[in-house]
């Protein structure tokens, strides 16, 4: 049994956020997050800490843009967390990653703590068909023909390859996120995270994260009614979401948001950036390493979130 969590200062719920930087400029993150600052929310922001040289499927401001760098330097002594999306926004070698840690250490002055894989990134650790296995892979590669539209295998874990760092993220990077899903209580839909996968020993941990990835998913997963229920459930949520997708427009932020976001701040949670909920847990709870029969559950559940909601976004 997974014992149940009793928040510091005696909150009701945890409340975090995990932002990609995917569509990113200086100016949507800036209004968001100064936003955020003033309602008293502390979250997580990923960046990239090169431009790359290559085409990216999805791309935007990285850490060698001057007026980014400055804006997520700030966020950072402002109190967020600053995590890392791979080097850059598309597929890079062992040097190219080589880079990006160490440039992330000298902007930042240490390792990432967390971590999200980029779409598209083919150095990625255990993504695509490797973040499931069994009968889970065997439908995934089936649905990857048609609805879900994913990547193939990543390399980023496979000795031998050029892409390989698993070592690197095994030594420098703690908490990794992995499986996204439609309950706005992520800790209810996965509560063993964050945990050891002693069949992907490059990671220290996993995490996962509540379905947000744009304006309107977002919105509708901390609707008034969901945000009561993490409340009554004593829960804690971390979104996965990219803030630059449509959340500031045309010089505003969404109004939707922006109430729903004040209503929450106003609520008795417990709001930090998503390593240190997770620290929090870890030290509360001990290490966990996860069963394969609570694996195969949670691949089944992410499956199913994937297939009926996401069409493969997550």
């Amino acid at each position: 049994m997974i014992p149940k969590m009793v928040w510091p200062e005696g909150k009701d719920f945890a409340f975090t956020i995990f932002d990609d930087p995917d569509f990113d400029t200086v100016e949507n993150v800036a209004a968001v997050y100064s936003f955020l600052r003033d309602i008293g929310l502390r979250t997580t922001k990923a960046v990239w800490p090169l431009r790359g040289t290559g085409k990216p499927k999805v791309g935007g401001a990285t850490c060698e843009d001057e007026r980014y760098l400055a804006l997520i330097l700030s966020l950072k002594e402002q109190g967020f967390e600053i995590a890392f999306h791979n080097a850059t926004h598309h597929t890079s070698n062992r040097e190219q990653t080589v880079l990006g840690l160490q440039a992330f250490h000298r902007l930042f002055g240490q390792d990432p703590y967390s971590m999200a894989n980029h779409s598209g990134c083919d150095e990625s650790i255990y993504w695509g068909r490797a973040r499931i296995s069994g009968m889970q892979r065997v439908l995934y590669d089936t649905l990857n023909l048609g609805l879900l539209r994913g990547t193939q295998c990543s390399q980023g874990h496979v000795e031998g390859s050029a892409l390989f760092w698993g070592d690197l993220c095994r030594e420098r990077i703690k908490y990794v996120r992995n499986f996204v899903f439609g309950d706005i209580n992520t800790f209810g839909a996965c509560p063993v995270m964050p945990y050891h996968d002693p069949a992907r020993p490059f990671v220290n941990y996993w995490f996962a994260a509540s379905e947000g990835a744009k304006l309107e998913s977002f919105n509708a997963l901390l609707s008034e009614e969901n945000q009561d229920k993490l409340a009554r459930e004593r829960g804690a949520c971390i979104v996965y979401t990219h803030f630059a997708k449509g959340f500031f427009d045309k010089g505003k932020l969404n109004r939707r948001f922006k109430m729903l976001m004040e209503r929450l701040s106003a609520m008795n949670g417990w709001f930090v950036p998503v390593s240190t909920f997770l620290d929090f847990v870890l030290h509360a709870r001990g290490r966990y390493v996860i069963t394969q029969a609570e694996r195969s559950a949670l691949e089944r559940q992410w499956l199913w979130h994937k297939i009926v909601h996401t069409r493969g976004r997550s």
